[in-house]
């Protein structure tokens, strides 16, 4: 019964657009707090609100780099989690337009 209830949490994580959208850019490449908060015009509270869930729940890592951190997917032992991303459509043409600029 715990892995269903884990699986019942992180269905109900995908359920949100902002965190389905932020699993969907991490697809692409690993980004900083700013990458996403410019990308979905929204604050940077929010942001690290809703990338705090994604890795309680272990679907995203966190990797230091200088005074910045990036997050990436964590999804290796969740194909499941693969699957539903592969059907969203690819941000990567937006995502290379961002500027980039604040975690340099």
């Amino acid at each position: 019964m715990e892995q269903i209830q884990v699986l019942a949490d992180q269905f109900k994580l995908l359920g949100d657009k902002t965190r389905l959208t932020m699993l969907a850019m991490l697809k692409e490449r690993a980004l900083c707090v700013c990458d996403l908060v410019e990308f979905l015009e929204t604050s940077q509270p929010n942001v690290s609100q809703h990338l705090r869930k994604l890795k309680d729940a272990g679907l995203v890592n966190e990797t230091r780099k200088g005074q910045w951190i990036y997050y990436s997917l964590n999804i290796e032992d969740k194909p499941y989690i693969g699957t539903i991303l592969n059907h969203i459509p690819s941000l990567k043409e937006s995502i290379d337009k961002l500027k980039n600029d604040c975690c340099e």
